[in-house]
C-alpha cells in the first residue's frame, strides 16, 4: 500500500477523449493539482518546428526535450480558465502547442524514447507526492503504475471527431469534419502502434466511455470513483 495521504488519478485514454476538459474538471472537484503531460509533449513538438527539427528525428527532438528539461524551460501555472498556462522558455503557448499540426507532432515526438525518457522524471516529479490528476497515453502504464487510481477514457472516433472539429471551429480554424476524423483516426494508428509505450488500457484501470455522456456526467462518475478508492 501507498503511503500517500492522498491519491494519484492517472486519465489515459485517445486523442479526442476529452481527458484534458475532464481532468481539469476533476482535479478542480477533488482540489488537487492538475499535472497536464500531454502539453508537455506538444510543446517539445512545437519548440521542434521552431528549431527546423523534424518530428521524426529522434536524436534530435531528444536532445531538445532534454535541454528544455535541463533549462527548466518548461513550466505549468494554475490558470481558473484554462485549469492550466503552459510556457515555453517563458513564453505563453497555451493557445500555440493546440493547433491540429502540434497535435500531430506531439503523437510523433511522443514515440521516440529519448524524448520520453526526457519527460518522465519530469512527469514524476510533479506526481509523486500524490493529490494530483495526471492525464496522457502512459500515465497508469508507464508514468504512475502504481496510481491508486487509473482511468481509460475513451468515445467512438466519430464523437471524438466531432468535439475536436467543434473546439477547432470555435477558435476559428477552417478545417473539414471529415478530415478531422481522419486526423483522430491517423493519431489512434500512432499512439497504439508505436514500438515504445503504446497507448492501451493498464489492467487495472476504470474503463470510461463517454460516447453518450455528457462532460458533468462523466466527471461525477469519475468523481466518485476516486472518492469510493480514496475510502477503501
Amino acid at each position: 500500500m501507498s503511503s500517500r495521504t492522498r491519491p494519484i488519478v492517472a486519465i489515459d485514454g485517445p486523442a479526442g477523449a476529452g481527458k484534458s476538459t475532464i481532468a481539469r474538471r476533476l482535479a478542480d472537484a477533488l482540489d488537487f493539482v492538475l499535472v497536464d503531460t500531454g502539453a508537455m509533449y506538444r510543446s517539445v513538438a512545437l519548440a521542434a518546428m521552431r528549431e527546423g527539427i523534424a518530428f521524426t528525428e529522434g536524436e534530435r527532438v531528444g536532445a531538445l526535450a532534454r535541454g528544455l528539461v535541463a533549462r527548466h524551460a518548461l513550466s505549468f501555472e494554475r490558470d481558473q480558465v484554462l485549469g492550466v498556462r503552459v510556457k515555453l522558455g517563458g513564453e505563453d503557448v497555451s493557445d500555440a502547442i493546440r493547433t491540429p499540426e502540434i497535435a500531430q507532432g506531439a503523437s510523433l515526438v511522443s514515440a521516440h524514447p529519448d524524448v520520453r525518457a526526457a519527460l518522465l522524471d519530469l512527469q514524476r516529479q510533479a506526481g509523486e507526492g500524490g493529490g494530483v490528476v495526471l492525464e496522457g497515453r502512459d500515465i497508469g502504464t508507464v508514468v504512475f503504475p502504481e496510481a491508486e487510481v487509473k482511468f481509460f477514457l475513451t468515445a467512438s472516433p466519430e464523437t471524438r471527431a466531432k468535439r475536436r472539429h467543434d473546439e477547432l471551429v470555435a477558435k476559428g480554424q477552417t478545417t473539414s469534419f471529415e478530415q478531422t476524423l481522419a486526423d483522430v483516426k491517423q493519431r489512434d494508428a500512432q499512439d497504439e502502434g508505436r514500438a515504445h509505450a503504446p497507448l492501451r488500457k493498464a489492467d487495472t484501470a476504470i474503463l470510461v466511455d463517454s460516447t453518450s455522456l455528457s462532460i458533468d456526467d462523466t466527471v461525477k462518475q469519475m468523481f466518485e470513483a476516486v472518492k469510493k478508492a480514496s475510502q477503501a
